[in-house]
């Protein structure tokens, strides 16, 4: 990586106390594939961040959350690119090599530090998986935030009418399914903040329920066939084509989740017994026989289309850096773009609509609730139980005669 640097220009950013960690740097960008031509540009951005600590006599040691914002905010109103992601890169950088300390909470907001330690509570004392945090503490700051806008946090002055007025500000913006997730996060939050002595009111029997009755919804699928047309739609003649491709084909044909896509690694195929190990939800694993097409579809991108980085995870960025995605949300996006290329409408347009579907195909095949359970990872009967309200075929002789119409 140095050879893309003019030797001369490497000798006039290698100063200040980051000197000598410039080589360990570039070396980062190498392995997460960064292009040559976006060096430079970080390079002079760490030579900047290097001359002011310089000149305010900062060690490497005194480096943390709230020197970095000053120096990002030196010139108010102005954003020197790339200068905010290069240095959480170069802290990130320098935190792996022993050189920094993980970032105290001391250096956070008050309401990030809150949030710091509600989500420490979460994983230490309740035992959330990662993939559940987001959907409490997402919540929890917009309280926050709303609640107290000068950052203040007067958790005494928290009464009943300020989390019914959140409630009331957020029900109309959310979909049913995500309201349930902001009533049982805030249940959480404010029972956590009575634990920990912040409030004295139980405020966690204000929050109400949210109406739900069982089977009351029918599954969001797409129509017999529209499947096949949305995998023939697809570009495979590109990498990043055959990377979706085989997204799509391991939600269309395995019914997984996406977080279970995410989340899949190399060693979690077994090609010789043809078979595939899924993380399920709740820390489960299960193995499932992989498809002759998926099998092939998954093995042709990682031979000719996966780009060449250290991450285990199978399916990676194709854009510096190099690594597994971070979030579900690229899953669900992949599985979007490809309805609206396929002219596919859907009311749902997220990669569980393709799990769905799965079922209900499965179902019109004359599959049983209980192989289709088994398929896609249930562990109750009653939650397979509501696919038979897709099957129109089986349901219609149950139909009562409508009073005058055709006999």
């Amino acid at each position: 990586m140095q050879s893309l640097l003019d030797s001369k220009l490497l000798q006039r950013i290698r100063v200040g106390p980051l000197a000598p960690y410039f080589d360990i740097y570039l070396a980062r960008l190498q392995r997460d594939g960064f292009i040559a031509s976006s060096v430079p540009c970080q390079a002079y951005a760490i030579a900047r961040f290097s001359r002011w600590l310089d000149q305010r006599h900062c060690a490497i040691a005194d480096i943390d959350d709230s020197l970095v914002r000053e120096f990002l905010n030196r010139d108010p109103g102005v954003v020197h690119y790339p200068e905010p992601a290069t240095l959480r890169r170069l802290c990130s950088v320098l935190r792996d090599v022993g050189v920094l300390r993980d970032s105290p909470a001391s250096v956070l907001t008050a309401s990030e530090r809150c949030v710091y330690e509600y989500r420490q509570y979460l994983v230490n004392q309740r035992g959330l998986s990662a993939s559940c945090l987001s959907n409490y503490t997402s919540f929890v700051e917009q309280f926050l935030s709303s609640r107290f806008p000068d950052g203040d946090l007067r958790f005494s002055e928290l009464c009943a009418s300020d989390v019914t007025a959140f409630l009331g500000a957020c029900t109309g913006k959310l979909a049913s399914g995500r309201i349930k997730l902001l009533v049982t996060a805030l249940r959480s939050f404010l029972r956590y903040l009575l634990h920990q002595g912040q409030i004295k009111i139980e405020l966690a029997g204000c929050v109400p329920s949210v109406a739900g009755w069982a089977f009351s919804d029918i599954p969001k699928c797409l129509p017999a066939g529209a499947v096949e047309h949305l995998l023939e739609q697809q570009n495979r003649s590109t990498p990043l084509g055959q990377r979706n491709y085989a997204i799509l084909l391991l939600l269309a044909r395995l019914g997984l989740r996406a977080g279970e896509v995410l989340a899949l690694n190399l060693q979690d195929i077994e090609w010789e017994n043809g078979c595939i190990t899924i993380r399920r939800k709740a820390g489960r694993w299960m193995q499932l026989p992989l498809p002759t097409d998926v099998g092939e579809t998954v093995a042709l991108y990682l031979h000719s289309g996966r780009p060449q980085c250290s991450s285990r995870r199978v399916f990676v960025r194709h854009a510096a850096p190099l690594r597994g995605f971070a979030h579900t949300i690229t899953i669900s996006s992949i599985v979007r773009r490809a309805l609206i290329k396929a002219g596919i409408e859907s009311e749902r347009t997220g990669a569980h609509v393709l799990r769905h579907s799965l079922a209900a195909d499965l179902l019109r095949k004359g599959a049983s609730l209980a192989e289709i359970g088994d398929v896609l990872g249930h562990r109750r009967p009653d939650t397979t139980a509501l696919y038979a309200k897709v099957d129109l075929v089986a349901l219609r002789p149950l139909a009562l005669p409508w009073p005058g119409g055709a006999q």
